[in-house]
């Protein structure tokens, strides 16, 4: 595992790399997540890869078992309802915020991940697309001023960047779709139009969960 961070705890980078592997679909809903295999391909001790379940378990992408042990979490109608009406009241309060906060330095990294998401779409980068998609909740973080608040967004990120992975690997036009919605979103929070942005949350978050749950149906 090469890409280790160094602000990083070794269970929360062994949490990451299986986390990847769910969000991308290498690691199904249902599938067994041996404990030894992962150490072993790893080189990292079976406590850690325990540390690491309990992380994944808070995120939402596995279920601990009793004499089964870690397992990928199932995507049911009813879950991926429940993690996205919490998404979208945490990501509305968080918009809210930031339309009455921010200042003039604030906005030009968003500005900035909008034009590179553009750039993926061009490209055909999914992938790239989908994780800077992410990387906008991150940058918000400094609106919150409460650790509860981005402890809550952090853990929800996980399961919604699984079901939004499925989306785009099935419907590579959502990319632009997404794109526009988060220029809306930026559009309002600069005018502080704190309404509009939450009203926008709101919108992209109930379109993206209509869709998921469409593609599962199917």
């Amino acid at each position: 595992m090469n890409d280790f961070r160094a602000n990083e705890s070794l269970s929360e980078q062994i949490a990451r790399h299986i986390g990847n592997m769910i969000v991308n679909g290498e690691l199904k809903a249902g599938d067994r997540i041996q404990e030894l295999r992962i150490a072993a391909e790893l080189n990292v001790s079976r406590g850690s890869v325990r540390e690491a379940y309990l992380i994944l378990e808070r995120r939402y992408l596995i279920e601990i078992m009793p004499r089964k042990g870690a397992v990928v979490a199932q995507l049911t109608p009813a879950h991926v309802k429940n993690i996205y009406e919490m998404n979208i009241a945490l990501l509305s309060l968080l918009v809210k915020r930031a339309a009455l906060e921010w200042k003039d330095q604030d906005l030009q990294p968003f500005m900035m991940l909008a034009q590179e998401m553009h750039q993926h779409i061009q490209n055909g980068e999914i992938r790239r697309f989908h994780d800077a998609t992410f990387e906008f909740v991150r940058l918000s973080h400094k609106f919150t001023d409460n650790v509860y608040l981005t402890e809550m967004l952090d853990n929800l990120q996980p399961p919604i960047a699984r079901t939004y992975y499925l989306l785009l690997s099935k419907t590579s036009d959502e990319m632009q779709s997404s794109l526009q919605a988060f220029q809306t979103i930026m559009e309002k929070v600069a005018q502080r139009d704190a309404t509009g942005a939450v009203a926008a949350v709101e919108a992209f978050g109930n379109h993206l969960c209509a869709l998921v749950l469409l593609h599962l149906a199917q």
